[in-house]
């Protein structure tokens, strides 16, 4: 049940007393399914440059280093550290983090902005999954959420009360997609497709509009699995299907049955039945298989990656094939760093720019990358790396086949990196050498695009005529936010002792 030895847990500590409280993540955390890296020489800069920033502006307003963290103001300086550390990369004012009020002006200029999350986990109430907890708590004490440091964390973290707070409540994503992981050990699934189904009702009737969308899990090769792909559709109604090659991602020692996209006697009967039933999205974990995972399970690593990708959006033109973190690998101690030295001598980033270049290579265009992990893990170590990224996907699939999620619950509340990506930039070095084209503003056509309005296109979700803006939920977050609500941004996770 977890990826990780008892000697390399050793060497880990839980994360809620790992480091300052600060509004971006100043150490790498990560799951028990690989190593994090210690806190880099540039990470240690901006922490030193964040509780600088802290002391010089808020304690004139009267706030503690926690206090300011958890203001706008204080995601504001989390921005102008990074600049100064990394380069400009972020686009922020000084003055939103020393002038009283105006981060929360841009905040609030902000906050109506359409954000679709398609990549959004929690966790069953009677799940076996421990080391999400661990996780969790490797998050406070990384410094990526202030409310988690010093916080002991349980399962109730990661199941649906917090979910619907850190995702509805303490972010901008006004609609989100549950998604879930299968298991060859039917107690392992992060949550059944009923489950799914129903947590799906419950909120869109709580809000009264159509607020959450839910996935189908298929599992190819799983015992009874087309049947229960038969019942999900037929009873369900999920609003996209979704797989992973490896078989089992959550227990890799028990995958038995690693499948292909393009396989035509195991998969496609199942893609023939999803188009009969009305349902034109099938999205497909990849990625997230570092090397160090690849020594562990070298069986699955080549179903981690996108060569059964080409054909399979080739042969099934009518359906949208969306990978799940854009198979970005590059995960665990050290390897963003590599990765960005990979990207600078060669142009490229395996996996990444393998799926980049499938619409070109093979004359398709129904191929989309989601961000999920790609943008939460390198926006914190190498943010050079992450605007690298931003760009060949924008540049090889299309501005309108980038699709935003943030894989929350296990990254925390989605708002520091709506923040993140609301900010980025690709440096003019790089634009100029490779041929990326500008992100632009925070409400440009580009970062709108992938916020939410591809998603909304492909799920057939009309912005103009849909209630968010005046459902029970508006109202519910209007309240909350006169309250004096302040942002968890809590993540989850392991980090080096």
């Amino acid at each position: 049940m977890k990826m990780l030895s008892d000697r390399e847990l050793s060497t880990l500590s839980p994360a809620e007393d790992a480091s300052a409280p600060t509004p971006l993540p100043v150490q790498v955390v990560s799951s028990d399914e690989f190593m994090p890296s210690p806190q880099t020489e540039r990470q240690r800069r901006v922490e030193a440059r964040l509780d600088a920033l802290a002391d010089q502006h808020g304690a004139p307003r009267g706030l503690s280093r926690r206090g300011f963290f958890r203001s706008a103001a204080g995601m504001a300086a989390a921005f102008v550290a990074m600049n100064e550390v990394y380069g400009p990369l972020y686009g922020v004012d000084r003055a939103e983090a020393a002038v009283p009020g105006a981060a929360e002006e841009r905040l609030a200029q902000l906050r109506d902005q359409f954000v679709m999350d398609v990549h959004t986990h929690f966790l069953r109430d009677d799940t076996r999954l421990e080391g999400f907890v661990r996780a969790r708590e490797a998050v406070g004490r990384a410094g990526w959420n202030p409310a988690l440091v010093g916080k002991p964390q349980t399962l109730e973290d990661l199941k649906y009360a917090n979910w619907f707070k850190e995702v509805f409540l303490d972010s901008d994503t006004k609609v989100a997609l549950i998604s879930g992981s299968p298991s060859e050990d039917r107690r392992d699934w992060f949550l059944t497709n009923e489950m799914k189904r129903d947590a799906r009702a419950r909120v869109n009737q709580a809000a009264g509009s159509r607020r959450c969308l839910s996935h189908m899990i298929f599992a190819p090769g799983h015992d009874g699995w087309l049947e229960e792909a038969e019942r999900c559709l037929a009873e369900d109604k999920p609003d996209s299907a979704k797989g992973y090659t490896v078989g089992d991602n959550t227990n890799k020692h028990l995958a038995r049955t690693p499948w292909r996209m393009d396989d035509e006697k195991l998969v496609y009967p199942f893609y023939e039945k999803l188009l009969k039933a009305g349902v034109d999205i099938v999205c497909v974990h990849k990625g997230l298989y570092p090397p160090e995972t690849a020594e562990r399970f070298p069986r699955l690593t080549d179903y981690a990656k996108v060569d059964d990708v080409g054909r399979a959006a080739r042969d099934w033109p009518q359906i949208r094939f969306v990978i799940y973190h854009s198979a970005f690998r590059w995960t665990g101690a050290g390897n963003a760093a590599k990765a960005l030295d990979q990207f600078e001598r060669t142009g490229r980033v395996e996996w990444t720019s393998d799926l980049a270049e499938i619409p070109a290579k093979w004359g398709v265009s129904n191929v989309y990358g989601d961000l999920g992990q790609i943008f939460a893990q390198t926006t914190v170590v190498e943010p050079r790396l992450c605007a690298a990224l931003m760009g060949m996907l924008v540049k090889g699939l299309g501005a309108d086949h980038v699709v935003w999620g943030t894989d929350a619950v296990w990254t925390g509340s989605p708002q520091w990196q709506i923040e993140a990506l609301r900010r980025l930039e690709i440096p003019e070095d790089m634009q100029r050498r490779h041929g990326f084209a500008p992100l632009g503003p925070a409400d440009g056509p580009v970062k709108r695009a992938i916020f939410g309005e591809n998603s909304a296109r492909m799920y057939r979700y009309d912005v103009r005529k849909a209630a968010w803006r005046d459902d029970a939920f508006a109202a519910l977050k209007e309240r909350y936010l006169r309250d004096g609500a302040e942002p968890s941004n809590l993540r989850y996770g392991y980090v080096v002792r």
